[in-house]
């Protein structure tokens, strides 16, 4: 058997490794990656431009400091993304009444209508990611994750909220 072949079966591998979690969730992390990237990126977008929207659509106009907190996006990385968002009219960038140092950026219709379809498209993505789970189990599977997640964010972060 290849190296390649055994990559396929699950069963060459030793039960030790086939057992760990934290392998587990690495390898159903990166397949989950690589799925949304995918949908993403057939609709020229990424998931810094969906958690941006959905963060200005959430809890409305925001400061870029206020939404690279709400977004995890670290906030020289956010800047790029405004602009990208800003030059397909998704987004308006104004400056802020209270601080003309600072911009408030806003969700423009058109980035609703973009944020529908990326929801779409992830919804798509989301669905492949778990069929092989009954919707009990994809329940339980997301509370078990938060869980994990929020426990490991209250000890503090290994990296930051951008996977850097």
């Amino acid at each position: 058997m290849t190296t390649e072949e055994a990559g396929r079966d699950a069963s060459a591998l030793p039960a030790r490794l086939r057992e760990l979690p934290s392998r587990l969730l690495s390898q159903a992390s990166a397949h989950a990656a690589r799925l949304v990237t995918e949908e993403l990126s057939g609709a020229d977008a990424h998931k810094w431009h969906y958690a941006a929207l959905v963060a200005l659509d959430e809890f409305g106009p925001a400061s870029q400091a206020a939404l690279s907190g709400r977004t995890g996006i670290h906030r020289s990385d956010l800047v790029a993304v405004i602009n990208e968002l800003a030059e397909g009219e998704l987004v308006e960038r104004t400056p802020d009444p209270a601080d003309r140092r600072r911009n408030v950026i806003t969700l423009t219709a058109a980035g609703q209508r973009r944020l529908r379809r990326l929801e779409q498209l992830l919804t798509a993505a989301q669905e492949e990611l778990l069929s092989p789970l009954s919707a009990p189990e994809r329940e339980q599977l997301v509370s078990l994750l938060g869980r994990l997640v929020a426990h490991h964010a209250r000890s503090g972060p290994t990296m930051g909220a951008d996977d850097r």
